[in-house]
């Protein structure tokens, strides 16, 4: 899973299978601004999810 890139910023998502979380560490060109913790259940995260934690974070700061 690699990242996804959204004007201007990128979203690098992480995460452990044993802890069944994980966070997605947004940047602005190499500057780290925060991270967006989640969990899930299963062997790794849905992608759906995923992108829809980029969208919604996206959307809530003009992005």
């Amino acid at each position: 899973m690699g990242a996804i890139e959204r004007g201007g910023y990128r979203f690098v998502p992480e995460f452990s299978v044993i802890q069944q979380n994980g966070a997605i560490h947004v940047y602005n060109r190499e500057n780290f601004i925060e991270e967006i913790k989640f969990q899930f259940s299963g062997k790794f995260p849905e992608i759906d999810k995923i992108e829809e934690l980029v969208d919604e974070y996206c959307n809530q700061h003009n992005i």
